[in-house]
């Protein structure tokens, strides 16, 4: 009889041990399927902030990598940024390149600085996601076009044509304004 109940003991244990095995891969699957949904909603929440800024015409681009026309690609370590609403561009970039004509003496200005309260602003929705964004002031001296190419997840190009001053390309990310 004794017998029969250290075999009943091990059996126990033995499936004790299996299905404490079971419960843990079964675990892990449940929290790898919670970290996708998690990882899948914290995506679409972030795509509909970026559409919400864009729609509402009030975002700020923070650059972080210029790619100027002559010379190397550098990295940004102050805040640069271009700030739209529905009523002003305000333009906080370093440039680096060669300027033409119309540069005060040492380059005084250092950099794309104006605040525009008068421009032509055109957004368009690509069909592979994300938009481009046409922005031209016209109280300005000097800056032709802005375009900004902003991807769903908020990831963003920005590329300055001046009629003084070397073509410019900063690249970044989109932060939505306060309201």
């Amino acid at each position: 009889m004794e017998y029969f109940v250290v075999m009943h003991h091990i059996i126990s244990m033995k499936s004790l041990k299996k299905i404490f095995i079971l419960v843990l891969i079964v675990s892990a699957g449940f929290s790898a399927a919670f970290a996708q949904t998690t990882k899948k909603e914290k995506k679409a929440v972030k795509e509909a902030a970026v559409k919400n800024s864009i729609d509402a015409g009030r975002y700020t681009f923070i650059a972080n990598y210029v790619l100027p026309q002559r010379g190397g690609a550098r990295a940004l370590t102050d805040m640069y940024d271009l700030r739209v609403t529905k009523d002003s561009v305000i333009a906080f970039l370093p440039f680096f390149g060669r300027a033409y004509f119309d540069v005060p003496y040492g380059g005084a200005d250092g950099g794309i600085k104006f605040t525009s309260t008068k421009f032509d602003y055109k957004a368009t929705e690509k069909k592979k996601g994300g938009w481009e964004i046409t922005i031209k002031p016209t109280d300005v001296k000097n800056t032709l076009s802005l375009m900004l190419f902003i991807s769903t997840d908020g990831y963003a190009s920005l590329s300055v044509n001046s009629s003084n001053r070397d073509y410019i390309t900063f690249d970044g990310y989109l932060k939505e304004r306060d309201k």
